[in-house]
């Protein structure tokens, strides 16, 4: 059995006649302890998954099952991290990372609330910040405490929405590192779900890629990281398997922009066929193929 099994999950927003599928059909098993990227591009609907899998957003149609338990909204085996750091202004960075485990882990007290958050404040290489407040740290600093207050909880699950994506390039690269390390070291990896679209992003990260596809949402391929951990970025990236792997995941997630496309003009021709009149059956019909 997965640790995250989603069957036949469709999303759909809106009224009447004014419905938009943001996902459509979404099939898929990820097991415990992987990384697993959602890589596409914007509107494709990974945002969307990821806050399904949450329990923040009810699915239109399908389920996801979490150890077998199929969820029915947010829960104490799932932490998140999004893209714009969702930190308390009023609160410092010690006391944004205790709140987190005092959400999840009612059962300690303020003490050992604040020992975990020192802990993880220090992980992430803030000790010296830790009574600062948000608006007095930059923005990759701000995404250290995020990252601290979510690893803090000690969930089995790590969801990200593109937690990086407003970084710098510099500051980028360090905090996957970060992640990377603590994801690594954890005495038991957490199993990682990461919504990103830069490509070389999600193949240091990953174990596996999922490109997804828009117009409705819904997965292209399914594409395993051939490459070992731990992962040097400068030696990885300078190889020909890391080239040739790029290539292929490079193609994949524009096919499947194009792929999507190509349906939409489609269905759009189908739709505004030319009519022609059948004088013997007066009736009106489409034209097949458009002639």
């Amino acid at each position: 059995m997965s640790k995250i099994e989603i069957r036949n999950l469709s999303m759909e927003y809106g009224i009447k006649n004014t419905r938009f599928t943001a996902l459509q059909s979404v099939n898929l098993d990820i097991e415990k302890g992987e990384f697993v990227s959602l890589l596409g591009a914007s509107g494709c609907g990974k945002s969307t998954l990821l806050t399904i899998i949450d329990g923040l957003r009810k699915p239109s149609g399908g389920s996801i099952r979490i150890s077998g338990q199929e969820i029915t909204g947010t829960g104490k085996d799932r932490s998140i991290v999004f893209q714009n750091y969702s930190l308390f202004p009023w609160m410092t960075v010690r006391k944004n990372v205790a709140f987190g485990v005092q959400q999840l882990r009612p059962e300690l007290n303020k003490a050992q609330r604040l020992e975990i958050a020192d802990e993880f404040v220090e992980k992430v290489g803030l000790t010296e910040f830790r009574n600062k407040y948000p608006l007095q740290l930059s923005g990759g600093q701000q995404q250290r405490v995020a990252i601290a207050r979510a690893l803090a909880t000690n969930t089995e699950i790590l969801l990200m929405d593109e937690p990086f994506g407003a970084l710098d390039t510099k500051t980028r690269a360090s905090l996957q590192d970060l992640l990377l390390s603590l994801w690594r070291n954890e005495s038991e990896k957490k199993t990682v779900i990461f919504v990103t679209h830069d490509v070389d992003e999600s193949i240091f990260l990953s174990d596996r890629i999922i490109i997804m596809q828009p117009n409705p949402g819904r997965i292209y391929k399914d594409i395993r990281v051939p490459f070992a951990r731990p992962r040097i970025r400068e030696n990885l990236t300078d190889t020909e398997e890391y080239r040739n792997f790029r290539k292929e995941i490079v193609l994949s997630f524009y096919d499947a922009e194009q792929e999507a496309n190509h349906d939409i003009q489609k269905t759009v021709s189908e739709n505004h066929a030319p009519a022609i009149r059948s004088f013997a059956a007066d009736s009106v019909s489409p034209l097949a193929n458009g002639g």
